[in-house]
C-alpha cells in the first residue's frame, strides 16, 4: 500500500517541478479527438521541445497547491492535459490553439505563463503572438526602416538634381 502513495508523491513532485520550472504551461480539454489526433498534436508539441503530458485530476491540483498555482483548479476538470514549455514562451499556446481551429475538439482551459495563473483570454492572446524568430524580424523592420527611408529620400533627392543638370 505504501508503495502506491510513494509513487502518486513522487507524481505529485514532478507534476509541481514542471509547473516551477516551465515559462508556459498550457492546460487543454482534449476530448473528442481520436488517438491519431492526439498523437499528431503530441508531434507538433515534440518538435518544438514541448512537454505533453496527460495526469490525472486529483494529482494535478496537489501538484499546483505545492506549486502556488491554486487558481488552476478550476481548470482542472474533466478529460486534461498540460503543455509545459521550458524555452518558448508562445510556442505551446501557438502550437495548440493552431491545432483547434482544426479540430474543435481541442479547447485551451487556461494555463501558467511564467509563474502566474493566466486566464483563458490571456492563453488567446499569447497564442496569436509571432514566435521567436517572428519577433526577431518585426523588431528588425522596425530598425531597418528609418535608414530605408533616408536611402529613398536621397535617391529622389540625387535624381531631382539629376534631372536638373540635366
Amino acid at each position: 500500500m505504501s508503495s502506491i502513495i510513494e509513487k502518486k508523491k513522487q507524481v505529485v513532485d514532478e507534476i509541481t517541478e514542471k509547473f516551477q520550472a516551465s515559462q508556459t504551461a498550457v492546460i487543454v480539454d482534449y476530448r473528442g479527438l481520436d488517438v491519431a489526433e492526439v498523437t499528431e498534436l503530441r508531434k507538433q508539441l515534440r518538435d518544438e521541445g514541448i512537454d505533453f503530458k496527460v495526469y490525472k485530476n486529483t494529482m494535478t491540483r496537489r501538484a499546483v497547491e505545492a506549486a502556488d498555482l491554486s487558481g488552476l483548479n478550476d481548470t482542472l476538470v474533466g478529460p486534461t492535459a498540460v503543455a509545459f514549455s521550458n524555452d518558448d514562451v508562445v510556442a505551446p499556446a501557438r502550437i495548440i490553439n493552431d491545432f483547434a481551429k482544426k479540430h474543435q475538439e481541442l479547447e485551451i482551459k487556461g494555463g501558467v505563463i511564467e509563474g502566474e495563473v493566466a486566464t483563458l483570454d490571456q492563453m488567446q492572446e499569447l497564442a496569436t503572438l509571432p514566435n521567436y524568430e517572428g519577433m526577431v524580424s518585426m523588431l528588425l523592420s522596425v530598425l531597418q526602416a528609418p535608414i530605408r527611408n533616408f536611402a529613398y529620400v536621397t535617391k529622389s533627392v540625387a535624381e531631382q538634381k539629376e534631372e536638373q543638370g540635366a
